[in-house]
């Protein structure tokens, strides 16, 4: 691991930068999985090939996109993929019509939903879907 600050060589389990001081996972100067430097903003380590984590903490580690393309067929109607993935707006749609509109609807409403997240959650297993909400591709 590499100081994403200073770009020096750290343990894994240090909190801080001995160098520089500064925490883990701070800062977008240096990539920190080889430690070369790196345009702000880069979404990949033109060196090493590796994501670079421009979103902090854990809503950037990345998502199986199994889970997400099962979720989305068999729970889709109820949005749980697009919770899974961040899309929580999305998401809230698909469960709010699944029940609400389902019932004035006599649950065609439902059936749209459930259509819907069959037909994401194939996108997502094929591959056209292949990112969550934050931009972190999904791994296989």
């Amino acid at each position: 691991m590499f100081c994403k600050n200073c770009g020096s060589e750290m343990d894994n389990l240090a909190s801080v930068c001995v160098k520089c001081g500064v925490a883990v996972n701070v800062g977008n100067k240096y990539c920190a999985n080889c430690g070369s430097p790196v345009m702000p903003g880069a979404a990949t380590c033109v060196t090493c090939g590796s994501f670079l984590n421009v979103h902090a903490g854990a809503a950037s580690q990345q998502k199986s996109k199994i889970a997400a393309g099962l979720f989305g067929i068999f729970l889709g109607g109820l949005g749980i993929h697009n919770f899974y993935l961040g899309n929580k707006d999305r998401g809230l749609v698909q469960i709010l019509v699944f029940t609400i509109a389902g019932i004035f609807t006599c649950g065609i409403a439902s059936t749209a939903m459930s259509i819907w997240g069959l037909v994401e959650g194939i996108m997502i297993l094929t591959g056209s879907i292949n990112t969550d909400a934050n931009g972190v591709p999904l791994k296989d």
